[in-house]
């Protein structure tokens, strides 16, 4: 045998926990069967991140969206939502998300355990968890206006951006059934639902925010009213698919038992949150100190563009991670550890792929993109001098995201918590704020360390990854899936009767 036959025959023994140790199979067969088992895995990858990329882009797009209709209401509309959009609603997302995300390492490893009841009871306690948390967040939005202006903020953009907080409520609230909705379907791979709904909420935003704002002349409450809908539209969908028949297997109806052992659920949801925001608050700190520099407006309108496009291609990068979770999660609770093992090398290679041909595209056409947003050949000439930057970076975020899903199946969140906050706040911006502010490389300076922060995470959750025991994974995935099991409430009552 040839050394790549030699690979090709123990990475299929490593696949399927073959014994043969005298390597009888034929290569071809080997080959065959190996490609068989990454198509079949590779299909189950797409079920779960082709609906969650679309999704996401959806989502993205409804705040863009109505963004550009503000725009055409006055400029003190557009920078009072410009500025609740990417702080205050950011940080509720933020937070909501994270502790959502504990749904995710529940309901997979439950689903691939076939404790198909325990995810309905599952769903209900992040809906309980998610309430409280919203309604304690709730106060930023309403005294939006005092605290803007105790910051400094423009009287006038203030007082604006307190009557938008005040419509973001209903969709703060939306984020509660949006995003465990999301997770809960996810585990099944039942989520292109979720893409059917979001690309017809999408539409009927689109056609309300012209009627709205356009031809009613509405203004900054047409399109408010327009927002709300588009993000409680597929909501309705999403709970009248999941209790009206669609999850026959999951969901049993509405339970007391949702009241029952919280406190085990709201800590990993506290851990799944600080995990998240963590990164999300990283990103947004890139912003802040950019900001608080003395460059050339040239300078921010260039790293606007490109934190744009970064932005743009998170939403494929989430997909990922979104897949990943589900499948590590469902191979973890049905206590396979290989498949789990061979589940992450699948995504985590078809990611990068994605990412590195992105990663070459922008350093082939660099400034010209640059174009689609500006007019201007200064803009353009800065964005070509960041065009390294930012293809390095969505490099990076074709692999660590799907890591950090790796992580949310396997349930590590409060590890990478911690991982989170020494590569990003104690190396990344540190070295950012000596590159930018001493040594006076600017924004350039600032994004370099941030981006250092980002590699030494993604080294440190490879490392972590190829070092993991998955074989104790599974223990500790069916460890805790027995745990918190409660027995199905409609089994007992048949055999009673």
């Amino acid at each position: 045998m040839s050394g790549g036959d030699i690979i090709r025959v123990k990475l299929l023994d490593e696949i399927e926990g073959g014994d043969d140790e005298n390597n009888n199979y034929k290569v071809e067969s080997h080959d065959e069967k190996l490609k068989n088992k990454i198509w079949k895995e590779t299909k189950k990858m797409w079920v779960v991140a082709g609906p969650a990329i679309f999704t996401r882009f959806s989502t993205f797009g409804i705040s863009v969206i109505t963004q550009a209709f503000i725009g055409h209401i006055g400029a003190t509309e557009l920078a009072a939502y410009a500025l609740v959009q990417t702080v205050l609603l950011r940080f509720g997302n933020g937070i909501l998300l994270g502790m959502a995300s504990g749904l995710e390492t529940l309901c997979g490893q439950a689903y691939g355990g076939k404790q198909y009841h325990m995810l309905g009871v599952y769903l209900q306690r992040s809906w309980i968890i998610l309430c409280v948390t919203t309604t304690l967040i709730i106060p930023i939005f309403i005294f939006t206006t005092p605290i803007l202006k105790a910051l400094g903020q423009d009287e006038s953009v203030a007082q604006v951006a307190g009557t938008v907080s005040y419509w973001l409520i209903p969709v703060v609230y939306s984020f509660i059934v949006s995003f465990t909705c999301q997770m809960f379907l996810q585990a099944q791979s039942k989520n292109i639902i979720i893409a059917y709904l979001s690309a017809f909420s999408l539409a009927i935003h689109i056609f309300l925010s012209w009627l709205l704002t356009v031809k009613y002349k509405f203004g900054l409450p047409g399109a408010m009213i327009s927002t709300i809908l588009a993000f409680w539209i597929p909501n309705i969908g999403q709970l009248l698919f999941v209790t009206c028949g669609g999850c026959k297997e999951t969901w049993k109806g509405f339970s007391t038992l949702a009241f029952k052992d919280l406190w085990p659920i709201i800590k990993l949801s506290l851990s799944s949150g600080a995990m998240l925001c963590l990164e999300l608050w990283y990103n947004t700190i890139l912003i802040l100190l950019t900001g608080n520099m003395g460059n050339a407006e040239v300078e921010i309108d260039a790293l606007s563009i490109c934190l744009n496009i970064n932005g743009w291609e998170m939403m494929i990068s989430l997909g990922f991670l979104a897949a990943a979770s589900v499948r590590v999660a469902n191979e973890l609770g049905r206590g396979s550890a290989r498949a789990a093992k061979f589940s992450i090398w699948v995504t985590v290679i078809t990611s990068f792929v994605i990412g590195f041909v992105l990663f070459i595209f922008f350093l082939f056409f660099r400034g010209r993109l640059a174009y689609i947003f500006t007019e201007s050949p200064a803009v353009a000439k800065e964005v070509d001098h960041l065009s390294p930057l930012l293809a390095f970076s969505l490099l990076l975020n074709s692999v660590q995201p799907v890591l950090s899903g790796v992580a949310v199946g396997a349930g590590w969140q409060s590890i990478v918590a911690y991982v989170n906050l020494g590569c990003y706040y104690l190396v990344g911006i540190p070295i950012g704020v000596v590159l930018g502010y001493i040594i006076k490389l600017q924004v350039e300076g600032v994004w370099i360390g941030m981006q250092i922060g980002t590699l030494v995470q993604t080294i440190v959750l490879i490392i972590l990854t190829c070092r993991t025991d998955w074989d104790k994974q599974v223990t500790i995935a069916q460890q805790r899936i027995n745990k918190w099991f409660i027995k199905d409430e409609s089994d007992t009552n048949s055999q009673l009767n």
